[in-house]
């Protein structure tokens, strides 16, 4: 009964988010991608000084690269434009 409350190490230890589209292609800095939040349209990853953000290559709006994480793959909520 005790079993229950013990920690389970093994759930989520170490688990990093990856940079990679929602198809699961891998994206490095550069890559232009297709927004699918925020209203962005087409963006192009860039490495800031505040770490990866999207800008909007329409309206040149940028948002965080953490912002964009879709909570049931973990994967990025784009899709990379190849």
């Amino acid at each position: 009964m005790l079993k229950w409350f013990r920690k389970n190490g093994s759930r989520r230890s170490g688990s990093k988010l990856r940079m990679a589209d929602l198809d699961g292609n891998v994206l490095n800095e550069g890559d232009m991608v297709e927004s699918l939040r925020y209203n962005l349209g087409e963006c192009k990853l860039l490495k800031t000084d505040n770490g990866y953000e999207y800008e909007s290559v329409s309206t040149g709006e940028k948002v965080s690269w953490s912002k964009m994480v879709d909570a049931a793959t973990e994967n990025q909520k784009v899709r990379k434009i190849e």
